[in-house]
């Protein structure tokens, strides 16, 4: 609340301000709320200066009305859908990434997690020509790998190794240096990233569960409060800077026997929309387990091999295939 104090306008000197707060309106909330013929009886204050007092301080401090379509336009104009590079998994989230938010994959080893955002670095980075920030904590970013799937984008090796360029990596093996990491990019590093490069579009983690499990079996309530510091500076890395967060996770066994994804229910509020990726019989499947858009549960087949030809994301609203 903003305290009432005798410069904040003309026509409220320190008199009128005294006078106020002894009929206990301190602030411009209270101010505003009250009965102004009542309040000037009580302050021995002319209703017309109270008045007038009151619409300025209205005109400084209230919001300016929005409509619901302006409100819309903006979400339009602001937020950017990135292909996953794999065209079926992308349907499944309902176009692809959504910047402004956490999207997590969990899944077992070999289920896919890693292959998926290879693909959506490279899509990113070749596709849309902007940078992508990617974390490796486990060891698993193969150069070679990203090199094999621009190969499928482009032959030309000029456009493959300006790709491969845009895609910015750091490589941490604790949870510090997770969270040292983070903490830079979001005081200037995605900037610094953006040089030459396009505008940083896509932050992917793999993985925050190899990071943060081996915090959480011993002393519990050290590591649940850095397992949110990395959950709080991920979400405001994708909200002020506008970019699609992925991570990756594990996945254990609920008391039933089902697959579920790692970190528990504090982390669960985390992601914005959470897909298991499993592979059986050396068919790989995407299940939505948590969505605000598209209905939970949908499944999804998809291979790497067969679905690695270039994809389309839309910025600001439209299509894009290009810069």
């Amino acid at each position: 609340m903003v305290v009432l104090r005798g410069d904040m306008c003309p026509g409220l000197d320190g008199d009128i301000v005294r006078d106020l707060r002894a009929a206990n309106v301190t602030t411009v909330e209270d101010l505003v709320a009250s009965d102004l013929e009542d309040l000037a009886t009580r302050c021995s204050v002319s209703y017309k200066a109270l008045s007038a007092v009151r619409r300025v301080l209205l005109a400084q401090h209230a919001a300016f009305p929005v409509s619901g379509a302006d409100l819309y336009a903006e979400l339009v104009s602001s937020t950017a859908i990135l292909s996953t590079g794999v065209p079926s998994l992308d349907k499944l989230l309902d176009s692809g990434l959504y910047t402004g938010e956490i999207t997590e994959l969990s899944g077992g080893p070999g289920a896919g997690k890693s292959q998926v955002c290879f693909a959506a670095a490279v899509h990113t980075a070749h596709r849309l020509r902007q940078s992508v920030i990617y974390v490796d904590t486990a060891g698993g970013l193969s150069a070679g790998r990203l090199l094999q799937m621009l190969r499928v984008q482009t032959d030309q090796t000029e456009e493959q190794m300006e790709a491969l360029q845009r895609i910015r990596v750091f490589r941490v093996f604790d949870i510090f240096s997770l969270l040292g990491c983070l903490h830079d990019l979001r005081c200037g590093g995605l900037q610094q990233a953006s040089l030459g490069g396009g505008s940083v579009k896509a932050v992917i983690v793999d993985s925050v569960s190899a990071i943060i499990s081996p915090t959480l079996g011993g002393k519990q309530n050290e590591g649940m409060s850095l397992m949110m510091q990395v959950a709080g500076t991920l979400k405001t890395i994708a909200k002020d800077f506008n970019v699609a967060v992925l991570v990756t996770n594990h996945v254990t066994r609920g008391a039933g026997g089902e697959v579920l994804a790692g970190l528990g229910l504090s982390w669960s509020h985390v992601p914005r929309t959470r897909v298991l990726l499993e592979r059986s019989e050396g068919r790989r499947t995407a299940t939505l387990v948590k969505s605000s858009r598209q209905p939970c549960r949908i499944k999804a087949e998809f291979d790497f091999n067969q679905e690695s030809r270039p994809g389309e994301g839309r910025l600001g609203g439209e299509r894009a295939t290009g810069s």
